[in-house]
């Protein structure tokens, strides 16, 4: 599986924000604990039904999410 395809957005889930792989587990929220200093390992021992894969495909859609055109008006 592709790590991006880790990542869902479902309209009734969580507001249709993404989401791991169905979960009602945020991209935003592993990526908050991230940002707070949190291990790998540790976001693993709070979220049992997270995986390894699901971090790093967090990660990978935040660095997807960022590398877009930002027009300025003249």
């Amino acid at each position: 599986m592709n790590l991006i395809e880790r990542i869902t957005i479902e309209p009734g889930k969580c507001g249709g924000r993404p989401c791991i792989r169905g979960l009602r587990i945020r991209v935003k929220d592993v990526l908050g604990l991230l940002a707070s200093g949190a291990s790998h390992q540790e976001i693993l021992e709070d979220y049992p039904d997270l995986e390894e894969a699901d971090i790093l495909a967090a990660l990978s859609y935040a660095a997807e999410q960022s590398d877009h055109l930002i027009l300025h008006a003249a």
